[in-house]
């Protein structure tokens, strides 16, 4: 049996985004070996439930946010003796080091992310992430920084890149139709994201920023910041305070299916953040050949190639960013090669049967 720990899987965001298309690659890598899979997931609603991905349906149990549901169900499942556990956070590390007390011959990896990891984690689960046998991260950024940060044995990270979910293939030709509900109308900066107070430095505040210089040059240019979260009422507050309300637009409800449209009718993507451990949202734009920008930090250099298929801007040099974004609105045929240069790059690095077949090689190391 393999076993998946999930902190989340049916809410927004790239790390619940990334463990969607995990449950996706462990289901297919346990049909292969002829195993069955359990999946737990502690922050979704409690009882059997289920992820539809592409035309698959993954099937998984909520725990409500009951630490102590969560715990009990996984050292329950430990005591069938499963094959291999894949955490998909540092934070669940040491529920896999419990279940391995109880199955001594299960093997496990963990997964991190980003930011959670740059920095010395507390004892107990800094030595549980020690104890897993491959910790993968999506960048080397992070897997370096783990290693460094978390004082991990030689050999023992592997990085594995996020991947693009079913929903962006990028060899599928743009999407006809209208553009998604409250979408603006003019040349649309986007930008996608769960604004949070605590993750505040995705730099959304700094495209505000530039928006009115470049109105000054681009009389119909439009920012689009879709997404929910704490931060959103600072964000509003700080477009009303800039006098460019009218040219912001915030589209916290637009649902997964309708992104890929809200990327085909932007013409730049823009993310100046300085925290990416990777940056699924960069991608997904990249899967509908649009320019992108972001932040020169973390593992965001790895996906841009910089003045190729898009640029890389110091956090906070809103001087920098504005000239960026001046430069793809005031040259068509420049979006269009950088355009074409990032759809070129997601198609040869970032499909799902990379993504599951880098994941069935790792977890294949310590099995067979």
């Amino acid at each position: 049996m393999i076993v998946g720990l999930f902190p989340e899987l049916s809410a927004a965001g790239g790390i619940q985004r990334s463990g969607g298309l995990t449950a996706l690659a462990l289901a297919s890598f346990a049909a292969h070996r002829g195993e069955k899979y359990q999946f737990l997931s502690l922050n979704d609603a409690a009882g059997a439930r289920s992820l539809k991905e592409g035309s698959r349906e993954i099937d998984f149990m909520g725990c409500g946010r009951s630490k102590t549901r969560f715990v009990s169900s996984a050292l329950e499942l430990a005591a069938r003796q499963p094959t291999i556990v894949v955490g998909l956070h540092p934070n669940l590390a040491p529920v896999m080091a419990a279940m391995k007390i109880a199955a001594p011959g299960m093997r496990s990896a963990v997964v991190v992310h980003g930011e959670e990891v740059w920095k010395p984690l507390p004892a107990v689960r800094r030595w549980s992430v020690q104890s897993a046998d491959r910790v993968l991260a999506p960048s080397n950024d992070t897997l370096s920084r783990a290693i460094e940060e978390q004082r991990l044995v030689s050999g023992k990270g592997r990085k594995l890149a996020w991947s693009l979910g079913p929903e962006f293939d990028p060899h599928a030709a743009p999407l006809a139709g209208s553009s998604p509900p409250g979408f603006p109308r003019g040349r649309v900066i986007l930008t996608v994201g769960r604004w949070e107070a605590s993750e505040a430095y995705k730099g959304v505040d700094h495209l505000i920023a530039a928006l009115p210089i470049l109105l000054a040059k681009f009389s119909d240019v439009q920012l689009v910041a879709v997404g929910e979260g704490s931060d959103l009422p600072r964000l509003q507050s700080l477009a009303g305070e800039s006098g460019v309300s009218s040219q912001v637009h915030f589209l916290p409800f637009m649902t997964r299916d309708q992104l890929p449209s809200a990327y085909d009718h932007c013409e730049i993507f823009a993310m100046p953040s300085r925290g990416e451990g990777f940056g699924l949202v960069f991608i997904e734009a990249m899967a509908r050949a649009k320019p992108v920008i972001g932040g020169a930090h973390g593992g965001t250099p790895e996906i841009i190639d910089d003045a190729v298929n898009g640029y890389l801007v110091r956090y906070g040099d809103v001087a920098q960013l504005t000239e960026r974004l001046s430069l793809l609105l005031a040259n068509d045929s420049l979006r269009q090669e950088m355009g074409a240069q990032a759809l070129a790059k997601a198609r040869r690095d970032f499909t799902f049967a990379r993504f599951s077949g880098e994941l069935a090689a790792i977890l294949s190391e310590f099995v067979d």
